[in-house]
């Protein structure tokens, strides 16, 4: 079945957070990763979150603290105040997502994931949005939570969407979100009202029916997350279309 995604999406890896690596003072989600993904013809991978005025943050946490001075939520800083946060092993600082949209200016695929607290709250897709009507570059984005991606769908229906995912719902910060959402993740239940073009799956949870289902039936192009060790990449590329990886630059 001819694929529901552009050929763009999946012609060259995914550079999880960016081509990171911290031994070289190259940190995720920072502009150095980006440039170095570039350089490397790789798509881009980066997570987004939202700032208390409403801006679109390039970051993966919701709160300071792993890779950063400061403990506060990033919900609880304005775009500018994120912008002077310290980080510990390189001088860069935190993007807007318009930072980056700057920065890569079209040369390669971003893949944007859209972190969610789980509660209905539409203002980050709705930035994501606005910044992306004026971008021209080939984008696409994404998210666990299936009411983000069914806002993308309704918010910003130009834009590629897909759906992040695994296996199982049973343990960690899932154990937190009520039973009807998990089952709703679980197996892809969501497909038919969010209608992604795309799934990111956890490779380590290949082959599972689900996504062989939306690749094979439903022509949805099939990513796998996060790939790290040569097992995974021969794992993806039996049951996937293409990797997002992380700690090795592919050949």
């Amino acid at each position: 079945m001819p694929s529901r995604a552009p050929g763009w999406l999946t012609a060259r890896p995914v550079a999880h957070r960016g081509l990171h690596d911290r031994t070289r003072g190259i940190v995720e989600n920072m502009p150095s990763a980006i440039t170095a993904a570039i350089a490397g013809n790789f798509a881009i991978e980066v997570d987004i979150q939202l700032s208390a005025d409403g801006e679109a943050m390039v970051h993966h946490d919701y709160a300071l603290g792993r890779l950063t001075e400061g403990d506060s939520e990033l919900l609880n800083l304005t775009a500018t105040q994120l912008k002077q946060v310290v980080f510990k092993d390189t001088p860069e600082r935190m993007m807007t997502l318009g930072d980056l949209c700057d920065l890569t200016a079209g040369r390669v695929p971003l893949v944007i994931e859209v972190k969610s607290r789980f509660v209905g709250d539409r203002k980050l897709v709705m930035r994501m949005a606005e910044v992306l009507a004026a971008y021209r570059g080939p984008t696409a984005a994404m998210s666990f939570d299936p009411d983000q991606v069914l806002a993308i769908r309704e918010q910003a229906p130009r834009v590629l969407r897909g759906i992040v995912a695994e296996q199982h719902y049973d343990r960690g910060e899932w154990t937190r979100l009520p039973l009807t959402k998990t089952r709703e993740m679980s197996g892809l239940r969501h497909a038919f009202r969010t209608r992604p073009h795309f799934v990111s799956y956890r490779v380590d949870d290949l082959p599972a029916l689900a996504p062989w289902i939306a690749r094979n039936i439903f022509g949805c192009a099939l990513l796998t997350w996060t790939v790290r060790t040569p097992e995974q990449r021969a794992r993806t590329a039996r049951y996937a279309d293409q990797m997002t990886f992380e700690g090795f630059v592919p050949g």
